[in-house]
């Protein structure tokens, strides 16, 4: 008597390798974020100015946003693991072009376009691999991916910072290459192991994507005016710490607590619009950012420098968890890397405006005074658009 085989294999899923390779290939992408220990350095050796420098920030968010947007018409084309090496190969080969570079423009190049968009492709093919396969505390676990590039800055800041000084910025640069080809190809195997999909399975899913609809714009905006505060703070942290008299010991410090406490809030904010609405948690969020650009405004001094960035930095973290988490909230799961790479079109608008702003305005006045008030304004406006998105997701009626 014959048996008939299966027409569909059953497939090994593990959500722990999917989470490993996310975790190690996103640590070191993360040292995007501690750009502003190489500020100094660069600008030393290469005579750029410190808005110029900060537009090579800019760029590489717009890089990793074109590849975040750009991963979802990847998916059909090769493996998951294929994909990510080549993105982690691509996104080491922008790092050693930016380690050579002699001029700003292969700076650009290297490290805000091609570096940007190979670190936005994998950052996306990892994150829909680990939503494809998790089926509860969905809020805790895209807390967890968001919260592994401030990580990673916190590791890179402090390493970065003695590597400048014992060997100088291109060998620091050069290093970060080689860990990112390192780590992209365990994260490779590992998302093979984990037999994660991109795409679901034949009949398993709906045929047409949600539609992202006015919720997606509110979610976005309010998402826009925290991150433009926050990514202010990590792009240049080190260097407000240093105008408003702290010491380079204690920049380089609370440029490493920021992105730690940044971490933490992203981790707690998704797990917190587990618990209760999106909309609570991205006001009080934008509330504490708030009061942190206010004390830095009113009360300008080193401790209170590290204090106030530090709250408008951690409001920024609390507001991109709730942001992750609310994609599984009100998308469901086959199109999260579709939404979240869309949204992260907000993050990279916020990228090229008060940062670069910032930079601009430092060059023209030596202080980052007006740079602060102008986000204290967007907070403030993210408390009021954060109040306008819907309480109740897909699973439960919108």
């Amino acid at each position: 008597m014959s048996v008939t085989a299966p027409a569909h294999p059953v497939r090994a899923e593990r959500l722990w390798a999917a989470l490993a390779a996310t975790t190690l290939l996103n640590l070191p992408l993360g040292s995007v974020y501690s750009f502003s220990v190489l500020l100094r350095p660069i600008e030393q050796e290469l005579a750029i100015s410190r808005s110029a420098l900060s537009l090579v920030f800019g760029l590489a968010t717009v890089g990793f946003t074109v590849g975040s947007v750009g991963a979802v018409f990847l998916y059909r084309v090769a493996s998951a693991p294929i994909l990510v090496f080549a993105s982690a190969l691509a996104a080491a080969a922008g790092i050693a072009l930016a380690a050579t570079a002699g001029e700003l423009a292969q700076m650009l190049v290297g490290y805000g376009i091609v570096f940007g968009t190979g670190g936005g492709v994998a950052y996306i093919l990892l994150q829909q691999g680990v939503n494809m396969l998790v089926r509860q505390r969905r809020g805790l676990v895209n807390g967890y991916i968001v919260s592994l590039y401030p990580l990673g800055a916190m590791i890179a800041t402090p390493a970065f910072h003695a590597c400048n000084e014992a060997f100088g910025w291109r060998t620091t640069l050069g290093g970060l290459a080689a860990v990112l080809v390192i780590c992209g190809t365990a994260a490779a195997l590992l998302a093979k192991w984990s037999g994660a999909r991109l795409v679901a399975p034949a009949g398993g899913a709906t045929a047409e994507p949600a539609a992202l609809g006015l919720t997606f714009f509110k979610l976005s905006s309010a998402f826009f005016l925290a991150a433009s505060a926050g990514l202010m703070v990590l792009s240049q942290a080190r260097e407000i710490v240093a105008v408003y008299g702290g010491a380079a010991t204690l920049a380089v410090a609370a440029t490493t607590g920021i992105t730690g406490a940044i971490a933490l809030a992203r981790i707690s904010g998704g797990w917190l619009v587990d618990r209760f609405a999106v909309p609570w948690v991205m006001c009080a969020a934008h509330a504490l950012a708030l009061g942190g650009g206010l004390l830095l405004t009113l009360f300008p001094a080193p401790v209170t420098a590290v204090l106030g960035l530090a709250m408008v930095g951690t409001g920024y973290g609390f507001v991109s968890g709730a942001t992750a988490g609310g994609i599984g909230i009100y998308w469901p799961p086959a199109d999260y890397g579709r939404v979240a790479g869309r949204t992260y079109i907000a993050w990279c608008l916020a990228a090229v405006s008060l940062p670069v702003l910032a930079g601009y305005l430092f060059d023209l006045t030596r202080d980052y005074a007006a740079a602060m008030l102008i986000a204290v304004v967007f907070n403030l406006a993210g408390m009021a658009m954060a109040l306008t998105i819907p309480r109740r997701g897909w699973r439960d009626g919108r």
